[in-house]
């Protein structure tokens, strides 16, 4: 089996232990107010602002299962004056879309169960990604879901401006190491209930 096989059979089965493992995880309610407290030390990481400009515009997602809800945290980034937008699949194997949304706004439910605002919202680019995932390593590597969206979304956000990609998490879903290949792109930052913590990036290694 050559390297690649070996890393997409690894993460595959990944997935599925760690996806048993966050659905067991207590108290998700108290744990994604926990996160929303950091809402202060998320907007530091964002571009420097003036007092005549807007706040950053920040991507969240609409929580699916077990996943850590990040609406909390959302709702103390926009009293802070933050943008809110979320992700649109529009083609696969193409970079996710960001379109506006606000508390309240209409959402359609497209592929995957993902909830997704309408068509006639304003596209409009992140400064500031908060990601789903089933785990983390300490070196900033994530495991998604296998569809790569996430992957060349940055990529091609980092290609046009500075953008600080941060994954939500509890802090069950760390691991020691997170197999990744060279397509992979790793995050800036990772939020737990404990704690935010950065990484430095240096360039990716390759697998």
């Amino acid at each position: 089996m050559e390297m690649q096989d070996r890393i997409t059979a690894e993460k595959a089965r990944l997935r599925e232990l760690l996806k048993g493992r966050r659905d067991e995880v207590p108290d998700a309610a108290a744990r994604a107010a926990a996160v929303a407290t950091y809402a202060d030390d998320v907007l530091a990481l964002g571009p420097a602002l003036r007092a005549d400009a807007p706040g950053p515009v920040v991507s969240f997602y609409m929580p699916i299962g077990s996943e850590l809800d990040p609406r909390p945290l959302f709702r103390a980034l926009a009293e802070r004056g933050a943008t809110g937008v979320l992700p649109v699949i529009e083609k696969r194997g193409e970079p996710l879309v960001f379109r506006a949304y606000r508390d309240g706004d209409e959402l359609e439910e497209k592929r995957w169960g993902i909830r997704e605002p309408l068509a006639s919202q304003p596209v409009r680019d992140p400064d500031i990604l908060l990601l789903p995932m089933l785990a983390f390593d300490d070196a900033g590597w994530r495991l998604g879901y296998g569809g790569g969206f996430y992957d060349r979304t940055l990529q091609a956000l980092r290609a046009k401006k500075t953008v600080v990609a941060i994954g939500l998490a509890y802090d069950e879903q760390r691991l020691e190491n997170v197999v990744h290949a060279d397509y992979d792109e790793p995050l800036d930052c990772v939020l737990t209930p404990s704690g935010l913590k950065r990484f430095q990036r240096q360039g990716k290694a390759k697998a």
